[in-house]
Parts: C-alpha cells; sequence; structure tokens
C-alpha cells in the first residue's frame, strides 16, 4: 500500500481515517487506516483487501453508503489531478 503520507485525507470518525491516493488505479476505492490496521475499500462494490476490526468495518460500511456519490465525484477529481473534498464523518 502507499505511504499514508502521500495521501490526502478525505474523512476521520470514531478513529477511522479515510485517505485517496492522488494517482491511484482503477477500480476506484479509498484507503482506510485504523489503529495499525489498514484497508483499501472499493466504492462501487465495497470489496475490501485488507483488514479492519468488524466494528470498524461496519462503521466504514455506514459511511461508504451515506457518501458513495461524493466519493465517486473525489475520484474523478483526483484522475483529473484537482484536490479531492473533504466529505462528512459519520455521526
Amino acid at each position: 500500500m502507499k505511504s499514508f503520507n502521500d495521501m490526502p485525507e478525505i474523512s476521520r470518525f470514531y478513529g477511522i481515517i479515510i485517505y485517496m491516493y492522488i494517482e491511484d488505479h482503477n477500480p476506484p476505492h479509498f484507503h482506510v487506516w485504523y489503529n495499525g490496521y489498514e484497508a483499501v475499500i472499493t466504492i462501487e462494490e465495497g470489496v475490501i483487501i485488507g483488514s479492519l476490526p468488524r466494528r470498524e468495518l461496519k462503521l466504514v460500511y455506514e459511511w461508504l453508503d451515506i457518501h458513495k456519490e461524493e466519493l465517486l465525484e473525489n475520484w474523478r477529481l483526483l484522475l483529473n489531478s484537482e484536490l479531492a473534498n473533504k466529505i462528512e464523518p459519520l455521526k
């Protein structure tokens, strides 16, 4: 996985940090860090590579369901070398 220092932070909630890498590969996805765990989750299908504790994974999927369109828009922005927008955290 890429270094999290190379990725803009998109959102942060309950100790979970969401990143997107500027020059990343398809399919559209985002990176998740939580307390030493790392995962990549596709935006469209929610496929996970890596691991997260069950509770945190459930929270990330809940957030993904709410913000799928915003995530896809960020993916488009990053593909055009534009800055990604922050996305509201899960409350």
